[in-house]
């Protein structure tokens, strides 16, 4: 999941974005309203971190512009303005969640999952499909191991790295729709992050040496989809 965060207090900014990047977000951090207006021109986020008290335009009226150009991303703000005025008028003017400051970070990170999971397909933090389950909270993917003459599976962790794990995710998340390649690296890559041009195809490489057959299949000159099992 690919994350605006819009943030004027420099220490705060990198912080949160060091702390959501170890748990597999991609972040681009702007520091004024105008900045992160430009930045939602063009598609590429999946979710809006939002300062009120930013130097150039309120908040709110960041908000408010959003939600007038029919930009319905979600919107956690992010404050602190811990008054109930203040959080009834920004979930009135659009915002999804409302978290004052100081705040705890694993709050956050919770109620990021609760809009990953509404975003995407699943609806806990575990997803399973065919005989590979995925523990989004955790970071960890297990391989059952069905045996036909046992009604018990073997359960064992596959290790992958970070970047091979994000894009696992993306595919389970979106199982039954196909990925194209942007749309994998729009997941992987923060602004101004080196790019391979065959950094997708690697990864995918890779995790199909460690996943069943025909896990993720590729779609020729679309991307690549991981199906629902037929029953």
């Amino acid at each position: 999941m690919r994350i605006l965060l819009v943030e004027d207090d420099q220490g705060l900014a990198e912080a949160l974005q060091q702390s959501l990047v170890r748990e597999g977000f991609v972040v681009d951090h702007v520091s004024r309203g105008k900045l992160a207006l430009t930045a939602l021109a063009v598609p590429s986020h999946d979710m809006i971190i939002l300062d009120l008290g930013l130097p150039d335009l309120d908040g709110l009226l960041v908000l408010k512009e959003i939600r007038a150009n029919k930009n319905d991303l979600p919107v956690i703000i992010l404050t602190a303005r811990d008054s109930v005025d203040s959080k009834v008028k920004g979930l009135d003017y659009g915002a999804d969640d409302y978290l004052a400051k100081p705040f705890d970070m694993q709050e956050l990170l919770a109620r990021l999952r609760v809009i990953e999971r509404r975003l995407g397909t699943a609806n806990s933090s575990l997803i399973t499909i065919d005989r590979v389950s995925m523990d989004t909270k955790s970071h960890k993917v297990y391989l059952l191991d069905c045996q036909e003459s046992n009604e018990q599976q073997d359960v064992n962790e596959v290790h992958f790295s970070k970047k091979e794990f994000m894009v696992l995710k993306a595919l389970m998340e979106n199982a039954g729709r196909i990925q194209s390649r942007e749309q994998i690296e729009s997941k992987l890559y923060q602004w101004g992050e080196e790019v391979l041009s065959n950094a997708v195809e690697v990864h995918i490489h890779k995790l199909r040496k460690n996943l069943p057959n025909k896990f993720i299949q590729n779609v020729r000159g679309v991307g690549y989809i991981i199906n629902h099992p037929k029953h």
